[in-house]
């Protein structure tokens, strides 16, 4: 790769990844004054199964960084709000936490509010916002003479349709080439790739080339990359989607639903018209079919399941190679517990676009997504820190953890998580840092109040009025909220 910014970039394989990469792409170039050239390959042969997917707030700061209407994309992909996730029966049978997003450091000037929560036995998701509009389930806006008002000042994420997504987004790039074809030779050289041939015949070269085409990595296995393999660390490596109707009527839940099981979990997400599911389960434990009628048992009828995909759990010891960048499935793959794939893939393009033209980004590139994934891994495995003993898969899940992970957790047994814990992100773009450990923590009863009086100290009187305030604020400003369901009718049909 040379010190010069990309002027031509092909990116095989469209879907949600590709055409994130698009459009990212493109405004970086035109933010830069860069004239670039993108075309998008992907094949109308190829179909896409849709499956409920969820997002992190990121998703809807790019949104607004690239200029989309966020209510064109409710109405347009069926999405729907999502607050955080509920996590039913992780910690032990007939419990459930909830993990909202929000950070109310943003209004609170650094009171620490978790602390004084977690010294009193409350549940720290009783301060944020997102909590009471996930109790009462809210959309974020109130209707003040005719106008929807912002709840508050945090970012939300959303629930969508994969396909429905990929198809809003790929509309959003109308100076975009797009071939329709396959790629069936990857000729490469020195550099990386030189040319792609395709099934149609003849040949596409450019100077950057985005593998986007998922599990077959296309592109980036051409070059060499190795697997690096998580399985030794995430306890689950199959999946089944399947889904469900809304019942009419029913007002949607604006949370995803992770529902730990017996050899695994069940995620629950909500588009306007169905529910995407699927079961996450271990087959050291358990087979597909066994699979299939474990989750009929839990939801009390039967599921007609759309694949039963492998997980293997992991990431690539070098996604940049060359003149070759591989995104997306390609990149890396976890299981969907804390909708890591997609933030992932949108923190990976803009670390990309600020850096193109650096003569040394593919080995910080490289670096950054590294740590990036291996913390997601991290997180992931937290969760599964549990009292549950009740099935042989529970009993297995107990073992060893990362050692990042039990240093981190011997840790926090006398102290709250602090930022400083956390290795900086590069850029500063958004990362798994305390305000996503600590819900989990506290949810799984990994907090022990004395974690918390260590922060609070002198301040607990304090604190107490500023906890009260606070949650009777969000609690009132909650009711007021339309409710989820019907704002979302509303702009389809308003």
């Amino acid at each position: 790769m040379t010190a010069l910014w990309p002027q031509s970039i092909v990116i095989v394989g469209g879907g949600t990844a590709g055409w994130l990469a698009a459009l990212i792409l493109r405004d970086a170039a035109r933010r830069a004054g860069r004239p670039v050239r993108i075309t998008v390959i992907e094949s109308s042969k190829i179909g896409t199964i849709g499956v409920g997917e969820g997002s992190t707030a990121v998703f809807r700061q790019m949104l607004r960084h690239l200029g989309i209407d966020e209510l064109a994309f409710l109405r347009e992909t069926g999405a729907t709000i999502k607050y955080g996730i509920r996590h039913r029966d992780w910690r032990r049978l007939g419990h459930h936490y909830d993990g909202p997003i929000d950070d109310p450091r943003l209004v609170t000037r650094g009171a620490p509010l978790d602390g004084y929560a977690v010294a009193n036995g409350l549940p720290v998701a009783q301060a944020h916002l997102f909590q009471h509009l996930i109790d009462g389930k809210k959309a974020p806006f109130a209707q003040v003479d005719g106008r929807l008002v912002p709840a508050g000042p945090y970012h939300f994420a959303y629930h969508f349709d994969q396909a429905l997504a990929g198809a809003f987004l790929r509309k959003q790039a109308q100076d975009v080439t797009v071939i329709d074809d396959q790629v069936v030779r990857v000729e490469t050289g020195e550099a990386g790739i030189t040319a792609l041939g395709l099934e149609a015949g003849g040949e596409v070269r450019a100077d950057l080339f985005l593998d986007c085409t998922g599990f077959r990595r296309a592109l980036i296995g051409a070059l060499g990359a190795t697997w690096v393999g998580y399985g030794d660390v995430l306890p689950v490596n199959r999946a089944m989607p399947f889904w469900l109707d809304i019942p009419e009527g029913e007002e949607i839940d604006p949370v995803t639903l992770a529902w730990a099981q017996k050899s695994g979990w069940m995620w629950k997400i909500p588009t306007q018209d169905r529910y995407g599911c699927g079961y996450v389960y271990s087959d050291a434990h358990l087979s597909p079919d066994q699979a299939q009628a474990e989750i009929e048992q839990a939801l009390g009828h039967p599921i007609e399941p759309r694949n039963d995909i492998k997980i293997n759990a992991g990431r690539l010891d070098r996604p940049w190679i060359g003149n070759c960048v591989a995104l997306g499935l390609s990149s890396s793959f976890l299981e969907p517990l804390e909708a890591t794939s997609i933030h992932g893939t949108i923190v990976q393009l803009l670390m990309l676009s600020a850096w193109l033209g650096d003569p040394t980004a593919g080995a910080r590139y490289n670096q950054a997504v590294a740590q990036q994934v291996d913390d997601f891994r991290d997180f992931i495995r937290l969760h599964y820190v549990s009292e549950r003993r009740d099935t042989v898969f529970w009993q297995d899940v107990s073992g060893s953890l990362p050692a990042q992970l039990q240093d981190r957790l011997t840790d926090w047994a006398g102290r709250l998580p602090q930022p400083q814990d956390f290795a900086p992100f590069p850029l500063g773009l958004p990362h798994v840092q305390d305000q996503l450990f600590t819900p989990v923590l506290d949810g799984l009863g990994l907090l022990p109040p004395q974690s918390g009086r260590a922060v609070v100290g002198p301040q607990s009187a304090t604190l107490a009025q500023t906890h009260a305030a606070l949650v009777a604020e969000y609690r009132a400003g909650a009711q007021r909220c339309l409710p989820h369901r019907g704002f979302l009718q509303s702009l389809r049909h308003g």
